[in-house]
């Protein structure tokens, strides 16, 4: 009941302001964040943010949720990237869910968020007026350093990350691609991946637990290869044993996949 309320509360913001919220009945932890809404032509994206502790200006990072949808799963991960030293921003960025990788995280909805789309330009074209979206408002935030953005998707977030730094150069500064499909078209265009890259998958990713054909262990390879034959700035952790959603079904993979970002963003952001 209580989690029904605080919903219903936070859509009742409209506009693109910062309200702080208590959601502490949302979270593994009696940490609040604070909450934005943005609001765009095809809904508004509502994401909470978890600020370090200190003076600030921080590097900031904006977390994109996978098929299965939004969950206190990705509001967890910002925390500890706040623990850290980096302002984590998990967004609701479509409302609704499908897929196997439901059964892994603890959803929260907002119904109002821009739709889920799986076919057609609209949903090209919707994921990257929404991550624009996002990145100009957390760009804008007064404790985010300049230039020192990173974009952090699983699954279908990963996916959408990696179109929009195709299309978007010099917007966020460093993308990291967990469990990601990637086309053979995408493959491709490895050249033009001007970023600096952390991938981050698991060798036995499958279908089965909301992963497909594009993002099995062999993809991925094919992706890092093109990006180290065209000298591309690129880091992988590949977690031997691991399918689609060991983030966050395993502890210990969760805790080192926090470290190798942490990592990745204090050497990368600091050049």
């Amino acid at each position: 009941m209580k989690l029904i309320l605080l919903v219903s509360f936070l859509l009742c913001f409209q506009c693109a302001g910062s309200q702080s919220v208590d959601t502490s009945s949302l979270l593994p932890s009696s940490d609040s964040v604070d909450w934005i809404s943005i609001k765009t032509d095809s809904g508004v994206i509502h994401a909470a943010i978890a600020i370090p502790a200190g003076k600030g200006p921080f590097p900031a990072i904006i977390i994109l949720h996978g098929t299965h949808g939004f969950a206190r799963e990705y509001v967890h991960l910002a925390q500890e990237f706040a623990k850290n030293g980096i302002v984590g921003i998990a967004a609701c960025w479509f409302a609704g869910r499908k897929g196997g990788g439901q059964k892994f995280i603890t959803p929260i909805d907002f119904n109002d968020a821009p739709p889920l789309v799986d076919a057609g330009e609209d949903r090209f074209r919707i994921a990257r007026v929404t991550i624009d979206s996002l990145v100009g408002k957390v760009s804008a935030l007064p404790y985010v350093k300049k230039n020192q953005l990173a974009l952090f998707g699983h699954s279908r977030g990963g996916g959408a990350s990696l179109a929009y730094v195709l299309t978007h150069p010099h917007k966020v500064q460093v993308i990291i691609l967990n469990s990601t499909g990637y086309p053979p078209d995408v493959i491709k265009r490895a050249s033009e991946v001007n970023i600096r890259v952390l991938m981050i998958h698991g060798t036995e990713n499958n279908p089965d637990e909301g992963g497909s054909s594009l993002s099995n262990i062999e993809m991925a390879r094919q992706f890092e290869t093109a990006l180290r034959s065209a000298r591309k700035d690129i880091q992988v952790k590949y977690f031997d044993g691991s399918g689609h959603n060991a983030l966050f079904s395993n502890s210990a993979q969760f805790d080192e996949t926090v470290k190798q970002v942490v990592t990745f963003l204090r050497k990368k952001l600091s050049n």
